[in-house]
């Protein structure tokens, strides 16, 4: 496997995430009543979507394709925040809870990569910029957490 195919590999793996990302965050505005959490999610989905373009550009750069569609695993944990959300007496809770974990993840696949050698400097410094994004979202998830 070539240089830059190993570095696209490890984006679109991310890339994938982000889409996931994107399509849980509108599935989580869909799902809570409270107006101010339906605009968070709305926003952290644009911003998944954005993050999403940038890694699509990156791999453009590295000469590699990018990645369609969402994960497996992404589909299984939307799956997951719909049953849980159905279930739960305090939706809004509920869905918050699996914003977190979902943070939380990502937060740990963008420093996985990150501890990567090979990762160029410009890969890097846009893969800490979204990490350190992810990182804000996943505070202020926390603290909204506390207050529903």
């Amino acid at each position: 496997m070539s240089y830059s195919e190993e570095i696209s590999g490890m984006i679109n793996e991310l890339l994938e995430k982000t889409y996931d990302a994107e399509k849980g965050y509108k599935l989580a505005a869909e799902k809570v009543k409270n107006t101010n959490l339906q605009r968070f999610f709305r926003d952290r989905a644009q911003e998944r979507y954005d993050f999403g373009h940038e890694l699509k550009s990156e791999i453009r750069n590295f000469g590699e394709t990018p990645s369609k569609g969402s994960s497996l695993v992404g589909d299984a944990h939307r799956s997951w925040m719909n049953l849980k959300a159905s279930l739960s007496g305090d939706k809004d809770e509920a869905v918050l809870e699996e914003a977190i974990r979902g943070e939380r993840a990502a937060v740990e696949e963008y420093e996985k990569v990150l501890r990567k050698s090979e990762i160029p400097a410009s890969t890097g410094n846009i893969l800490m910029k979204q990490k350190n994004a992810i990182v804000a979202a996943l505070n202020e998830v926390k603290m909204l957490e506390k207050q529903a």
